[in-house]
């Protein structure tokens, strides 16, 4: 299994691949974002939209490929903007295609993020998903410290509001130095 880091050509290059791990996403029922049924026009359409987040250094994007070349995973860092935030960033989109689910995966992707938040700086991780959900198994394996629970957060793909749980994970501590401003 192959992991890289998208740049925004690349990003487009890939958005139908992408797009489909998102539909398959969807229709397995994580709560990413989206109801099902998931369009193939949908989903393709958001991935060309996080181009210029990508391009602006807003976004970082991974993409993990078989060797056939199907992509199989995926994972994004969003960047913070503002001077007080730079220690930190938002993990999304952690998503796994449910055929390559159950060989490590997630747990691959979710290094990757954080080996290169770590050397980009960043001490501190935030994330949150679905409450019970099986992600949350793998975060609390990982590290990651639930901070709370919020009720009818989000609606799954079926349409069900549900509670989301905050994570978060220290990657190591200090204030911010003027370096990383």
């Amino acid at each position: 299994m192959n992991t890289v880091r998208l740049d925004a050509a690349h990003l487009l290059h890939l958005a139908g691949e992408l797009a489909e791990l998102l539909a398959d996403t969807v229709a397995g029922g994580a709560s990413v974002g989206f109801l099902a049924p998931l369009g193939r026009a949908e989903a393709v359409a958001w991935w060309r939209e996080r181009s210029g987040a990508v391009a602006a250094g807003r976004l970082a994007v991974w993409a993990a490929y078989e060797e056939t070349g199907r992509v199989l995973g995926t994972v994004s860092l969003a960047l913070p903007d503002k001077p007080n935030s730079v220690h930190r960033a938002e993990l999304v989109k952690l998503m796994v295609h449910r055929a390559a689910r159950g060989r490590g995966l997630g747990r691959r992707l979710l290094a990757v993020a954080e080996e290169e938040a770590a050397a980009r700086g960043i001490t501190l991780l935030h994330l949150d998903t679905e409450t019970g959900s099986p992600a949350e198994r793998l975060y609390r394996s990982s590290g990651w410290i639930p901070a709370g629970a919020i009720p009818d957060y989000a609606a799954d793909p079926a349409g069900v509001l549900r509670p989301t749980t905050i994570y978060y994970k220290r990657l190591g501590t200090g204030a911010i130095s003027p370096a990383t401003r």
